[in-house]
């Protein structure tokens, strides 16, 4: 399988219904958005639009650095692995993420890190989200 990211097409298309939140969310047979790897956040007023938070699969990632057990493994082409039953809970990665798209699932007491399956993005009614094949960003 070719490696691939969630890319954010037009977050001014975005109107906040967090329906990309809830569908990560469904991959944990759970309802809510607690446990999401995406994250919708006003950018400070519904005039002012919103941010979409969501790993942009970094090719050099500071939170895989940051990992003193190999939890977090740099994935070929971009982005990250995540080995959750190496993690040991110390949050180095969350405090690393330079655009803070690592979040903490406090139920498990680790990081919900992108997966990169692109769930969230089948269910993005309004086209702001895309999943894109590492190739093309590459060769960008």
């Amino acid at each position: 399988m070719r490696g691939r990211r969630i890319r954010v097409v037009d977050v001014d298309l975005c109107v906040g219904c967090q329906c990309c939140m809830f569908a990560c969310n469904r991959r944990f047979g759970e309802a809510g958005v607690s446990r999401s790897a995406i994250q919708i956040r006003s950018a400070g007023g519904f005039e002012r639009g919103f941010v979409v938070k969501v790993c942009r699969a970094c090719p050099d990632p500071p939170c895989a650095r940051t990992c003193p057990t190999g939890a977090l493994r740099p994935r070929e082409g971009g982005g990250v692995v995540h080995d959750s039953s190496k993690c040991i809970g110390c949050g180095n990665c969350v405090r690393s993420c330079i655009i803070e798209a690592i979040f903490w699932d406090e139920k498990a007491g680790k990081p919900i890190v992108c997966s990169y399956c692109g769930y969230c993005v089948s269910f993005c009614p309004y086209g702001v989200i895309e999943l894109e094949p590492l190739e093309e960003v590459t060769a960008k």
